[in-house]
């Protein structure tokens, strides 16, 4: 038999696993079809990367062997094994049960007669069809470069819906505390696509976007991170000065000065605008050696349409950065008409969140809880001056009074479409409400109680208990626990109170940090 067919020959055993390789899985039955192929593709590269075999020997085998390298680029698979039609039934498998549609699966047999090319092509997802007798090394070359050429651009359209995907859904959800992160990952997925490699490719060791509040924007000083990946992780909010080496603020103020994208060895810093942070930069690091002019031309394209998405997320942040703190001014505005409360809405609103988090509410509602809480008395605005301030004891009617300032919250805030003001308008009408049915204005009992009033409830008397009022000094720690926990089961739930006594010392560090300014 000719030298030029590939399993003619007596090899030597050759394996070869590198580092950001390309897996290629081998099934086939016979020991030296494996020794051969990975001899003859021993000093196979492709895009700076070579190959790591894998080898099964049966039918089973293989089935395991894709399960537990799902990321293979290619199989080489044998029809004829354990069975005659066992590499059909490895081939069905992998795109009916494991639903692996990336892997490129090229049959080889050397008995052709058993499965027949046209049938095979027609009923089985394969992407190429050899007899063991025609697979020279250099056909076995050939096909194996086109595979993965049609595997790396698979992979490159699945990054890039990936990409998409993960855009949008910041986009769709840009009041979640995540979706800066959310934007900055799509960000890196479609730029991986661009680039024309799969992530693996892309070893993006670290990434941050950095913005300017303030100043002068070819100022790199007054830059911040705005978010990191990798080295700049945990980095939010933080100077860049202290987080980059000189080499890199000297590639920032490049880029902000031309305003455009600066490329050095394996990283890029690009110019983003935005009229909230006044000029913005995206730094990507882990790139491949090598960015084409063309790749440059898609980059920079890429980055003017992300600054208009970038922009819009920076918008709905300021939207609603300004609707939280109207909430926060106008709670203190009702506040200040109580001559001798400070900080209170502030602290309740976080020891709602904090009470909230323990009793197990969704982030989500407990970040709308806090946002909300500080309108617990906005419907004080109704109550005259000489019944809120007064020194002394309430009259009967001066109570009655008094208590219709939950009904006039409801009533200024039930209305809004905005959800932080209808949790407000809850909050108003349902947190002096008590849990044994005794409290106003409706009489609600238990559970009929909304959990925003329940966590209101208690967060608000704990603050005022603490503090002086103008009918009332301070009370220490242990009366205000002992005057709670006989209220458990009368004013507040139970289980509130029980999470309530495991979590005060951190509430107590909320009062300190938030004191009354008299105090």
């Amino acid at each position: 038999m000719s030298d030029d067919f590939l399993f003619a020959e007596e090899p030597e055993h050759v394996e070869t696993i590198s580092h950001g390789s390309w897996k290629i899985l081998i099934v086939d039955d016979e020991p030296e079809v494996h020794a051969v192929t990975k001899l003859a593709l021993s000093d196979f590269t492709f895009q700076g990367k070579n190959l790591s075999f894998f080898s099964a020997y049966s039918g089973a085998e293989a089935k395991a062997l894709i399960e537990q390298h799902p990321d293979a680029a290619i199989m080489l698979l044998d029809v004829v094994m354990e069975t005659d039609d066992a590499g059909l039934l490895v081939a069905s498998y992998i795109r009916e049960q494991l639903h692996n549609e990336h892997v490129r699966i090229i049959l080889r047999t050397g008995q052709p007669g058993q499965a027949p090319e046209r049938q095979v092509i027609i009923n089985y997802d394969i992407n190429d069809y050899k007899s063991k007798t025609e697979l020279t090394a250099q056909k076995l070359f050939t096909v194996i470069m086109s595979s993965l050429r049609s595997y790396r651009d698979i992979l490159s359209l699945e990054q890039s819906r990936k990409g998409l995907e993960k855009i949008i859904n910041a986009s769709a959800d840009l009041f979640s505390s995540h979706s800066m992160e959310q934007f900055i990952d799509g960000v890196l997925q479609q730029l991986t696509s661009i680039l024309g490699c799969n992530e693996d490719a892309l070893l993006v060791s670290s990434s941050m976007v950095a913005g300017n509040i303030s100043g002068e924007v070819s100022d790199p000083h007054k830059l911040v991170v705005f978010a990191g990946q990798g080295e700049f992780e945990s980095k939010e909010g933080k100077p860049v000065q202290e987080v980059l080496a000189p080499e890199l603020m000297d590639a920032f103020e490049v880029a902000l000065k031309s305003r455009g994208i600066v490329y050095r060895d394996n990283y890029l810093v690009a110019y983003c605008t935005s009229k909230f942070t006044h000029g913005s930069l995206l730094y990507i690091s882990g790139l491949p050696g090598v960015i084409t002019e063309n790749q440059k031309k898609l980059i920079e394209l890429f980055s003017q349409n992300v600054q208009i998405a970038y922009e819009n997320v920076q918008l709905q942040h300021e939207i609603e950065d300004t609707q939280r703190e109207i909430v926060y001014r106008l709670s203190e505005a009702v506040e200040h008409r109580s001559i001798e409360t400070g900080n209170h809405v502030k602290r309740v609103a976080f020891i709602c969140y904090d009470l909230a988090k323990a009793y197990g509410l969704p982030e989500e509602e407990a970040e709308r809880l806090m946002f909300a809480a500080p309108l617990h008395d906005v419907g004080k605005v109704g109550i005259p001056d000489g019944i809120l301030n007064k020194p002394t004891r309430l009259q009967a009617q001066e109570w009655e009074v008094m208590k219709t300032h939950t009904s006039i919250g409801y009533e200024i805030l039930k209305d809004s479409k905005r959800s932080i003001i209808q949790a407000g308008a809850v909050i108003a009408q349902d947190h002096h409400e008590k849990w044994d049915g005794t409290g106003y204005p409706s009489g609600k009992k238990g559970e009929d109680i909304h959990i925003y009033g329940r966590i209101a409830a208690l967060a608000d008397v704990y603050d005022a208990l603490r503090h002086r009022r103008c009918y009332k000094s301070a009370w220490p720690l242990e009366q205000v626990m002992a005057n709670i926990e006989s209220e458990s089961g009368k004013q507040f739930e139970p289980r509130l109170v029980e999470i309530f006594k495991s979590r005060v010392d951190k509430l107590e560090a909320i009062l300190q940090k938030y004191p009354d300014s008299e105090q």
